[in-house]
């Protein structure tokens, strides 16, 4: 159907009379429905938004040096090296007896890879040791998805189950994981490796007239294989492979490790040889809180393993694949009596907090759909409705586009914007309802027409918002990455908006009152009745409006209203003075973990700090909501994205220790997270 166009018609009045009746417009709101709907299915869910934070630790040894003599050896020379390099935002160093550590870290956003490949080109080509015994720089990387998504705890009631078996099967499980689309690195917390322990007897090797060189020498010769070239026979080359390891107890028993008075002597014969667990340099113990399916107070010894994943995929797939896959190896790789309790899943998080911002994201749609229906009628509702679906499926696709994954942020900014996005929908179709119960036009010339006259206005007041929006996205540091979503997110809606609302709008509100007797002819002004609804939003703004539109006594209530608006302003900032509101930059997550930090003195053994971790973990499980809790002494927990940053996972002397606690879920209990962990803080000091 060719409709004339109207004259002197803006931007606004052409784009909507030009899609008024075309059959492409219903093609262009389904494109949009069905990207919306593709963009929901492969954007990436997480529990934290990407943030490009580049940094590094270099690990340079000095065997035998002081802390004093590694400083001013290894850690300034390396500082002063790392210094030079393109992008280091800031140098972090430690010395201690033997080694230098330095964490650099480069500017936010800087490409990790360039980062990288610069850090390693500078000190593999100009590190130049003054002293020969100075080792070389060791470099481990580290970003956001060095964060485990997912972390499971082996660990066994039966006594008879040490934690080199759990270290076993953990190390079978790890080679099983590996094989998950997805999975990063898999690391294991915790346990023991088995050990050879040779036990000497000093009497004997006197007698035999041994020292404790031959029988190192011995067990060097007897340990060691090497390639001894080739050999050719029969036209055929084959590898030629000299000496081999030992690999049982018996063969390191049975090796000869001198000669007295003609007869050969055995390790056995001067030493007891024994396979067995290796001294601990950690331990790890898994116990129950009282909001377990099954509480105790018991704790065992554990094992943990931890799953990272790859950047840029989905964390809940990821870890639901995981799981599946040790539910499977049960009976297999994982022997009867040997539990496996899952102590940290951010698929299931980061899928709970992304439906729940989606079905926050509906209820806000539908509260906008239900106001726009008591305020103008059921048709102009679902014109709205319509047209903010649209718009929000375009713009999930244009947030995938920009590289975004689904998190809490990117839907807050979604969630944010929907006041904002629904409103040129809204102005659009009042507008033309008026132009509608005035009746001075038929409906398909009225249309243009009603557009037009707010297309300026409405294209200024998106502008502006997107003005205020944007500079959000240049905020440096680390939060501007964090926060990136929000301007993004919700610039790009609006202008996805401003074309819905001129483009789709329209064609759909003309599709719905086109049937009407009063759409195709002109009648008088004054005919059609405004609705019961108009009339008492009428009746009700004239009794509120009315007092302050006079000369003289509205001179005086518009300044009694201006003063009333100063004070309420002054008292809402008050409440930040004096401190009855907190002010946050983000509000407290209410999170099912909360980890406790233990540093004790320098040089506390091992056990002691384990006998103080076990101390608190008794207090610890009192607390109600508390399902389960690890203990790790002398190693860290699985970090999460707060331990990046701090670089809990250096944590690893004898005096450290740190206590994982899991509480129930959110939905099991009433306290916050952040309250309980307050009250743990109490109860533990």
């Amino acid at each position: 159907m060719n409709t004339p166009t109207p004259t002197r018609l803006g931007i606004a009045g052409r784009l909507s009379h030009t899609f008024l009746t075309t059959q492409i417009t219903p093609l262009l709101a389904l494109t949009g429905l069905l990207l919306g709907l593709f963009a929901v299915l492969v954007t990436p869910r997480e529990e934290e938004p990407q943030i490009n934070v580049t940094f590094a630790n270099v690990f340079i040894p000095y065997p035998g040096a002081s802390a004093a003599e590694v400083e001013s050896l290894v850690t300034t020379p390396a500082e002063q090296l790392a210094s030079e390099i393109q992008g280091v935002e800031h140098i972090y160093s430690a010395s201690s007896p033997g080694m230098a550590a330095l964490t650099v870290r480069f500017t936010v956003g800087e490409p990790r890879t360039d980062a990288i490949v610069r850090l390693y080109n500078a000190f593999y080509s100009k590190w130049l040791p003054a002293n020969p015994a100075i080792g070389k720089p060791l470099i481990k990387p580290k970003g956001i998805d060095d964060v485990p998504i997912l972390a499971a705890s082996l660990w066994s009631k039966n006594p008879a189950i040490q934690t080199a078996e759990l270290q076993s099967v953990a190390r079978n499980l790890q080679t099983q994981l590996q094989r998950v689309p997805g999975t990063r690195e898999i690391s294991i917390i915790g346990g023991a490796d088995n050990a050879l322990s040779v036990r000497f007897d000093p009497q004997r090797l006197a007698a035999y007239n041994l020292s404790l060189d031959n029988l190192r020498s011995a067990l060097g010769a007897a340990n060691t294989s090497a390639a001894a070239g080739t050999l050719v026979s029969d036209g055929r080359e084959a590898l030629v492979q000299a000496g081999s390891f030992l690999t049982t107890p018996e063969e390191v028993a049975d090796l000869v490790v001198g000669v007295f008075q003609g007869a050969p002597i055995f390790l056995r014969d001067v030493a007891e040889v024994s396979l067995g667990a290796d001294t601990p340099k950690n331990y790890v113990m898994h116990g129950s809180g009282p909001a377990n399916s099954s509480p105790g107070s018991a704790r065992y010894p554990a094992i943990t393993l931890a799953v990272a994943k790859k950047p840029g995929e989905n964390a809940v797939a990821v870890a639901s694949e995981v799981i599946e896959r040790l539910e499977q190896a049960r009976g297999v790789e994982l022997p009867d009596g040997i539990e496996v309790s899952i102590t940290r899943n951010y698929g299931a998080t980061a899928a709970d907090k992304a439906q729940t911002l989606i079905k926050k994201l509906f209820f806000a749609t539908l509260s906008v759909i239900i106001l726009v229906l008591l305020a103008l009628g059921k048709r102009e509702a679902v014109v709205v409705g319509a047209a903010v679906i649209v718009t929000l499926a375009i713009t999930l696709f244009a947030s995938w586009a920009w590289g975004f994954t689904l998190n809490r942020v990117s839907l807050f900014a979604l969630i944010f914007s929907i006041g904002i996005l629904v409103d040129d929908a809204i102005v659009v179709v009042e507008n033309i309802h008026r132009h509608m119960t005035l009746g001075q036009l038929p409906l398909i010339k009225a249309i243009p027409v009603a557009v037009d006259e707010v297309g300026g206005p409405t294209i200024l007041a998106t502008f502006t918002v997107i003005a205020a929006l944007l500079p959000m996205a240049f905020v440096s540091g680390l939060m501007g990455p964090y926060m990136l979503p929000i301007p993004i997110n919700a610039s790009t809606g609006m202008l996805i908006s401003l074309a819905v609302a001129f483009i789709f709008t329209p064609w759909l509100y003309y599709k719905l009152f086109a049937k009407l007797p009063n759409a195709h002819s002109s009648v008088d002004a004054n005919a059609p009745a405004a609705s019961p609804t108009a009339s008492r939003f009428k009746r009700f703004f004239t009794r509120v409006m009315t007092p302050f539109l006079g000369k003289k006594r509205g001179k005086k209530a518009r300044l009694w209203l201006l003063a009333a608006v100063i004070g309420l302003i002054l008292m809402s900032v008050g409440l930040g003075v004096i401190k009855a509101v907190m002010l946050k930059m983000l509000p407290f997550d209410n999170k099912s973990e909360f980890q406790i930090m233990l540093d004790m003195p320098e040089g506390t053994p091992l056990e002691t700090t384990q006998q103080v971790l076990q101390a608190l973990a008794d207090e610890v499980a009192k607390i109600p909501e508390v399902t389960d809790y690890q203990l790790y002494a002398g190693t860290s927990a699985p970090i999460n994205f707060n331990g990046l940053v701090r670089q809990y996972y250096l944590r690893s002397e004898p005096h450290m220790g740190d206590i994982q606690v899991n509480l129930a879920d959110k939905h099991q209990r009433s306290r916050k997270s952040h309250d309980i962990a307050l009250a743990a803080r109490q109860l533990l000091t």
